[in-house]
């Protein structure tokens, strides 16, 4: 009977643990470089294919992070899965075959750090390099980050 108690305890908290994403989940994989497929784009990755140019914030932007969330939920498809201070985790639902991608930014210092990659498929078509790019014209175009 003990036995069994403790296979149903260790069985509760391990379906408690898988039944919601927290933020540090998320917080972490940003810290990744993209893998190796052509789906992902990041300022933090360094290969030529997979890197985008930084996002480096103005005065404004260091003391408006509320605006720089309204930016990030404009571009198409656009839902806020999760945040917490200073990172969003934004999922990107395409219209025609409902494919969900994610985008995730946080604050680092005077810049954001932004990750966009698909979660299925190995090609996006440069989906995820057009969305960061139309998120920098956003932050941009509201005086957020500066225009390099």
């Amino acid at each position: 009977m003990a036995h069994f108690r403790a296979s149903l305890i260790f069985l509760s908290l391990l379906l408690t643990g898988c039944s919601e994403r927290s933020a540090d989940v998320w917080m972490s994989q940003i810290a990744l470089p993209c893998g190796d497929k052509p789906n992902c784009v990041s300022t933090l990755d360094k290969r030529e294919d997979f890197t985008l140019s930084p996002f480096v914030l103005t005065p404004k932007g260091m003391d408006d992070w509320e605006a720089i969330k309204q930016a990030a939920l404009t571009l198409p498809g656009a839902q806020l899965a999760d945040q917490a201070t200073h990172y969003l985790h934004i999922e990107a639902t395409s219209k025609v075959f409902r494919f969900v991608d994610d985008l995730e930014i946080v604050q680092t210092g005077d810049h954001l750090d932004v990750r966009s990659a698909s979660r299925i498929g190995y090609y996006d078509f440069g989906v995820n390099r057009k969305r960061a790019e139309m998120l920098r014209e956003r932050l941009i175009q509201n005086g957020l980050i500066v225009n390099k």
